[in-house]
């Protein structure tokens, strides 16, 4: 294992931890229609990982809003959309599903000395802890640390705003030998080669296992229902960054 006491895991939220089906898409055509007036015709594209305010940048231009009205009107929806997401609280316990071994898998990189598990996440910080507590995974996390698009909407950034975030309050320097990345897409890949962090892809989303290989990712489990495997990829990834 890599000589750092601590060791920051950066975990994705959608597809890789939960699944909320369609409601973020339903929260898209509100928040839409409530800013705009009328129906959005055209949504962003389904677990890309995207950071929100590009996928609403891209929801105003696919949909017929002039270039120079995005400025004005996509702040308005970045405040909007988790107020919208709110009220949705119920249905994303009651239709939103935890992936497999996704639970156990916290709990066992929570457990783990010198380990400090947070979020890298394309979500807005508040639609993060909204999806979080609905499904009761709040303690497994230090959400204060995390990476959220309310910080930047360029996802491999996010890499190090959680970086000096846990330092600050840890008092460990965060470097790529000491962080790890944990999600299912492309964009999760990326913001690890680019944002500086080994990636532990999981085709647990829409891609598969040989894409986020050859996309670059570190190493790739076909789930996360086996914690030890888990394990031994965070020790193996921080191990070979050194």
């Amino acid at each position: 294992m890599t000589d750092a006491t601590q060791i920051l895991v950066l975990w994705d939220i959608d597809r890789t931890l939960l699944y909320v089906g369609d409601i973020d898409r339903q929260v898209y055509r509100e928040t839409f229609a409530d800013i705009v007036g009328r129906p959005a015709e055209h949504l962003p594209a389904r677990g890309t990982g995207v950071t929100m305010p590009l996928a609403i940048r891209s929801l105003l231009t696919d949909n017929g809003v002039p270039e120079a009205e995005v400025p004005h009107l996509l702040p308005r929806m970045v405040e909007l959309l988790p107020q919208r997401l709110a009220a949705h609280s119920e249905a994303l316990r009651q239709r939103g599903v935890l992936l497999p071994g996704a639970l156990s898998a916290l709990k066992s990189v929570h457990a783990q000395p010198g380990y400090v598990p947070t979020v890298v996440t394309g979500n807005l910080k508040p639609n993060a802890l909204l999806k979080l507590q609905a499904f009761d995974l709040m303690e497994f996390l230090d959400t204060e640390v995390g990476g959220y698009s309310s910080d930047n909407d360029h996802r491999p950034a996010l890499v190090a705003v959680a970086q000096s975030r846990a330092q600050a309050k840890y008092g460990a320097a965060f470097t790529r030998s000491n962080t790890v990345i944990i999600g299912d897409s492309l964009e999760d890949v990326r913001t690890g080669l680019k944002g500086g962090a080994p990636v532990i892809g999981v085709a647990s989303g829409k891609t598969s296992a040989a894409e986020l290989a050859s996309a670059g990712a570190d190493v790739v489990l076909e789930s996360l229902e086996d914690a030890r495997q888990l394990l031994w990829a965070i020790e193996a990834v921080t191990s070979e960054s050194v």
